[in-house]
């Protein structure tokens, strides 16, 4: 037993280690990543992130964004993001099951290539996340949610239950 606690505390060590490893001193807030969805624009708040402090998760709940068919949906990330690189994953309705994935060309704040029709159920998450960079081991992950006419969300997902983002 007493292995099993010592191997238990190394890891949490370890961990908590590799996690201070993202910055020198704690982050304000973290960045928000901007959804606009035909005339709706809403900000999304990430579920975890490593910028120039510790790396943190957050208890958030996602926006839900009520969208008709064929809506051209926008989203744009902070400049740092950007620059470290992100992608799109997009999720079933309960943040389960990974249905997709679109690159973003490194550098880009905003991407404009999907719509609310381009995801076969009528309730979705796309998920920002953030490429891996430096020595954090989270990297920005931000769950939005949407509902297409006749679509069900069913149950609201967990704030643990959000994608921790890239593996690797």
């Amino acid at each position: 037993m007493r292995t099993t606690r010592t191997a238990g505390a190394l890891l949490a060590g370890v961990l908590t280690a590799a996690l201070a490893g993202c910055g020198d001193a704690a982050s304000a807030e973290p960045p928000e990543v901007t959804v606009t969805a035909g005339p709706q624009e809403v900000t999304a708040r990430p579920t975890q992130y490593c910028g120039e402090g510790q790396g943190q998760r957050y208890s958030v709940t996602p926006p839900v964004v009520e969208v008709s068919p064929d809506t051209p949906i926008a989203l744009t990330v902070p400049e740092e993001v950007a620059q470290h690189g992100w992608g799109v994953q997009v999720y079933d309705e309960r943040l389960e099951q990974r249905i997709g994935e679109v690159d973003v060309e490194r550098g880009t704040t905003t991407f404009e290539g999907i719509n609310s029709s381009d995801v076969v159920p009528t309730a979705f998450y796309l998920v920002v996340v953030e490429d891996r960079h430096g020595e954090c081991l989270l990297t920005g992950s931000w769950p939005i949610g949407f509902l297409r006419a006749g679509g069900d969300l069913g149950t609201e997902p967990t704030p643990t239950s959000a994608p921790a983002g890239p593996a690797g």
